[in-house]
Formats: C-alpha cells, sequence, structure tokens
C-alpha cells in the first residue's frame, strides 16, 4: 500500500461511517447506493460492501426497491412521528425500569460535554453531539439486560440522530437542552417510575413538537424527503 492510499475499514468502522454520512445526509434519503458506490467511498471490498448493505435493508435505514436499485431510507414526517411514538413508549418504561442500576455521575459526565460544545458552529460538533446523545440513551438502555431491547432502541436511536439532524441545520441548535437532560436525571435518582416515566414521555413530546415545527415552517423541508 502506498503511503497515499489510506487503510481500508474494517467492517465495523466502515458501518460507523456509513451510518455517519446518512444522519448527517452525505448519503441522502432517496440517494442511489450500490457495492461499487460504497465500496469507492469508504474504500471497503465489494464483499464487505454487500453485507452493510444487507444489514443496512435489515435495518431500514436502506431501502431495496428491486433486485439492482437500492436507496438510502426515505425520510418524512411519518417516519419523524413514528419514531417518536416508538420511542415514547419504550423509552420511558427503559428509564424508570434501569434508573436503580446507573452510574449518574457518568451520565451527567457525558451531558456536560454536549454541553461543551456548543454553540455548534460546525458539522463535526453537531454529529459529535448527536453521537453523545445517542450514547447517553444506549447506556441507559444497555442496564435492561434484554439485548433484543436494546438493538430496538439502537435502531430508533439511529434514526433519531437523522431526525435531529434536520432540526440542527434549520436552526443551529439542539432539539433538547443539557439542562433538561440533566433535570430527567435527577428525577431517575428518586427512583419514583412512575415520575420518571412522565419527565421522559414530556420530554419526548417537547422535542417531537420543536422539531415538527421547525419542519412545517421552513421551506428548505418542502419537500417528500426532508433534505438539508
Amino acid at each position: 500500500m502506498s503511503k497515499n492510499q489510506s487503510k481500508p475499514l474494517d467492517a465495523d468502522a466502515a458501518y460507523d461511517a456509513i451510518m455517519d454520512a446518512i444522519v448527517t445526509q452525505d448519503l441522502a434519503p432517496s440517494q442511489k447506493v450500490s457495492e461499487n458506490i460504497l465500496s469507492d467511498r469508504f474504500q471497503i471490498s465489494r464483499s464487505v460492501a454487500r453485507n452493510l448493505m444487507e444489514r443496512l435493508v435489515a435495518q431500514h435505514f436502506l431501502v431495496s426497491v428491486s433486485p439492482r436499485v437500492t436507496l438510502v431510507a426515505p425520510l418524512t414526517a411519518l417516519e419523524i412521528k413514528q419514531n417518536f411514538a416508538l420511542r415514547k413508549i419504550l423509552l420511558p418504561n427503559i428509564c424508570a425500569q434501569t434508573a436503580a442500576y446507573l452510574d449518574f455521575e457518568d451520565l451527567h459526565r457525558r451531558n456536560d460535554e454536549i454541553q461543551q460544545l456548543h454553540p455548534i458552529d460546525s458539522d463535526d460538533k453537531a454529529l459529535r453531539i448527536l453521537k453523545l446523545n445517542k450514547d447517553i440513551n444506549m447506556a441507559i438502555c444497555s442496564k435492561t439486560g434484554y439485548p433484543l431491547m436494546v438493538d430496538w432502541a439502537r435502531q430508533l436511536e439511529d434514526t433519531a440522530m437523522r431526525i435531529y439532524w434536520l432540526y440542527i441545520k434549520a436552526k443551529n441548535a439542539s432539539p433538547y437542552s443539557s439542562t433538561q437532560q440533566a433535570a430527567i436525571f435527577d428525577f431517575m435518582r428518586g427512583f419514583d417510575p412512575a415520575r420518571v416515566r412522565e419527565a421522559v414521555h414530556e420530554s419526548l413530546s417537547q422535542t417531537e413538537d420543536r422539531i415538527l415545527n421547525a419542519i412545517f415552517s421552513s421551506q428548505q423541508f418542502y419537500t417528500q424527503d426532508l433534505k438539508v
């Protein structure tokens, strides 16, 4: 390998890089993808690209519309409503269930790291914030001890990153605040399941409202796919 060639990505790193591109719309909603496109763009073998495409189709981040055509999954208001509806069912109960087992110092540290990345003045910062927020939610979900539930939560969180990206690009701000996140941690410390469920559900509802209001008040989103 010459000095000018970068080291090929392994499968896990390639998956992360492709998901980053989907979240930031470097691979835009409804854009055509193929083994060759992913192989060339992410410097991976065609066999790795094929396996990753199959994985991403199964997770609904890619859509196979024919044997020869695969697209990045569309992102519409319906997908946003569906994502929040499912997360409002799942996350409040997960947070209530796992509160007694969480490392709150670690959660607050990650939340403080998000706060330190504001203001959002670059795409790199925006993506870092979204990944840290996902890490917080997955750290909470991992304490359920149920692998299938964790997989569902991860898929919902990855889709949420795509949705939050729209808001950040429209408003140069997060649709949720670190202060709001810290307040939820305080509810969880109290080990009152009913209050935890209520607080998490309310936080998700407020975030959903902010995002939908931003979308429907922004001319750049007046398309079937919500592209930035």
